[in-house]
C-alpha cells in the first residue's frame, strides 16, 4: 500500500469517477491510476468501485466505508509534512485562505496587509468564490482557511467558529424618496421597500436568505429586477437609477459612494455572522493561528485549537493535543 494508491481512489471519488481528469489531477496516465486502484483493491481483498466495463461508476459498499479511512491517512500525511515544516521553518511556507467575494473585498484587506507585513515569508493565496465553492476548498484541501457568512454550517467535516456579526443597509441614489423619508423621522419599513424595484445578492450570497426570510414573513413580495455576487456591482446599477440595493452595510463607503446614502436597515432584517471555518483534524500551522486571531480576536489560538480537536474524529483528536503543545 502506497500514498499514489491513495490518491488515486481519493481523487477518483472526487472527480466523479472519471479517470482522465484523475489523471491530470495527479499528473499521470489514465491505466497508471486504473492500475494503481485495482492494486489497492487487490492488496484489500475488496472491490472499492463499481465498474461498468473498464468505467468506473460508483463505490461499493467497502468502498463506502474505505473512502473515509483514505481521507483521514491522507490528511494525516499532509499533517505530518506541516508539522515538521513548523518546527523547522515556522515563519516560512504558504497560507491559503477561500472567501466570498464580499469578505475578500470589505473584510480581509487590513488583516491581510498586516500578516504580509508580519510574515514576509509566507505565500499568501486568496481564492474567492460561492460559500459552497469555500466549503468545497477547504474539504479538498485547496484552502486552509474559509470565511463566507452562508452555507459553511452544513459539512460534518468542517469545524466553524463564529467571526463577526454584522447587517445590511439600502442604499439609494442622491435625492431618492427613501432618503428624504428616512431624513424626515419617518422609519424606514418594508413596506416602503417594496415600491421600488430592488437590486441585491444572488441567493446563497452574503445573508440573502435573511432578506428573503423578512419579507416572506411579512407577507410581502420584493420587486428584485437584478441579482449580483458583488456590492460593487450592486451599487453601480443603483447609481444608473436601476432601483434599490440591498448590500452588507461593510460594502458602503461613503468616500467613494459619495453619489449614494446608506440607509440602516438593520432592523429590517436578521443580523448575519460572518464564519471562519477549518478542516476537522488539520494542523494548523503557527501563522495560519495568527491570522485567524488577526482577523477575529476572540478566536485566540487555545480557542481555535479547542474547537477543532472537539469537532476532529477520536482519531485525530492527538494531532491536536501535539500542536497545542508546539
Amino acid at each position: 500500500m502506497n500514498f499514489q494508491q491513495l490518491r488515486a481512489v481519493r481523487e477518483a471519488a472526487r472527480n466523479g469517477y472519471n479517470l482522465t481528469e484523475v489523471a491530470q489531477v495527479l499528473y499521470t496516465s489514465q491505466p497508471g491510476v486504473s492500475r494503481q486502484i485495482r492494486e489497492l483493491e487487490d492488496e484489500l481483498g475488496v472491490d472499492i468501485f463499481i465498474r461498468a466495463g473498464k468505467r468506473l461508476t460508483g463505490l461499493t459498499p467497502p468502498g463506502e466505508a474505505i473512502l473515509p479511512i483514505v481521507d483521514r491517512l491522507l490528511l494525516e500525511s499532509e499533517n505530518l509534512r506541516r508539522a515538521g515544516a513548523d518546527f523547522h521553518a515556522s515563519r516560512s511556507g504558504q497560507l491559503s485562505i477561500a472567501a466570498t467575494h464580499s469578505q475578500a473585498r470589505y473584510a480581509l484587506p487590513v488583516v491581510v496587509r498586516d500578516f504580509r507585513a508580519q510574515f514576509p515569508d509566507v505565500a499568501l493565496h486568496l481564492h474567492q468564490g460561492s460559500p459552497r465553492q469555500v466549503a468545497e476548498m477547504l474539504l479538498s484541501g485547496a484552502a486552509d482557511i474559509g470565511v463566507a457568512t452562508e452555507a459553511l454550517t452544513g459539512y460534518a467535516s468542517l469545524a466553524t467558529l463564529p467571526g463577526y456579526r454584522w447587517t445590511h443597509s439600502v442604499v439609494v441614489p442622491l435625492g431618492h424618496p427613501l432618503l428624504a423619508q428616512v431624513e424626515s423621522g419617518r422609519p424606514l419599513t418594508l413596506q416602503s421597500l417594496v415600491r421600488f424595484p430592488i437590486i441585491t445578492y444572488e441567493q446563497g450570497y452574503t445573508g440573502r436568505a435573511h432578506i428573503d426570510e423578512s419579507f416572506a414573513t411579512a407577507g410581502l413580495e420584493p420587486n428584485v429586477v437584478l441579482t449580483a455576487m458583488d456590492a460593487d456591482v450592486i451599487k453601480t446599477y443603483v447609481e444608473l437609477g436601476m432601483g434599490i440595493g440591498i448590500v452588507a452595510s461593510i460594502a458602503f463607503d461613503e468616500e467613494r459612494d459619495r453619489h449614494l446614502r446608506a440607509l440602516d436597515a438593520g432592523h429590517l432584517f436578521k443580523v448575519n455572522t460572518t464564519r471562519i471555518a477549518l478542516r476537522k483534524g488539520v494542523w494548523l500551522r503557527a501563522y495560519a493561528l495568527q491570522f485567524i486571531e488577526s482577523f477575529v480576536p476572540t478566536l485566540t489560538r487555545d480557542v481555535v485549537l479547542q474547537a477543532v480537536s472537539a469537532a476532529a474524529p477520536e482519531e485525530d483528536a492527538s494531532v491536536n493535543a501535539v500542536q497545542k503543545a508546539a
